[in-house]
């Protein structure tokens, strides 16, 4: 009879965890650039918002898009005076998850990255994430990275998000 009690309690655990996947989700993300931005920039905020929809038992699939942004440093000395519009993006991605043990998850996001700025052209968007479950409330380990015409605007982020 205990072990009928508990394994009826893990099913139950687990299909709270799977409604906190699905629908709508709203994120926020700091990280430190990586890459080329490396060297004039040296922090990274990010919002984003998702739908997630349950295709199968603990994996999720949806539309996903955001907003990056890469703060990039005044240089300021003898030799040179450079004041640069920090890079800007718009991330239009698939978002997909695959619901672990216990609020675990993995997840990953691919698309394009619209660039904001003049003469930011965008580029490929991804974004491979682990996280963990509170409920509604996630928070997430990221690396996101945009390739544009051979340069690299990647970042390690740590971020939360909420579900709606």
């Amino acid at each position: 009879m205990k072990r009928f009690v508990f394994i009826v309690c893990v099913m139950l655990m687990g299909t709270n965890v799977m409604k906190a996947q699905s629908g709508l989700r709203l994120g926020a993300n700091i990280g430190i650039p990586l890459g080329d931005v490396e060297e004039v920039s040296n922090f990274q905020a990010g919002a984003d918002i998702a739908y997630m929809f349950g295709i199968a038992d603990m994996l999720y699939v949806g539309p996903m898009i955001g907003y990056t942004r890469f703060f990039v440093e005044d240089i300021d000395n003898e030799i040179v005076d450079l004041d640069m519009e920090d890079p800007a993006f718009l991330p239009i991605a698939a978002s997909g998850r695959i619901a672990l043990a216990q609020g675990f998850f993995f997840g990953t996001d691919l698309g394009y990255a619209v660039g904001l700025n003049d003469g930011n052209d965008g580029g490929f968007y991804y974004r491979p994430q682990i996280g963990y479950n509170f409920g509604k409330i996630g928070l997430i380990a990221s690396y996101s990275g945009i390739s544009v015409d051979g340069d690299n605007f990647s970042s390690i982020n740590l971020g939360i998000e909420f579900g709606l």
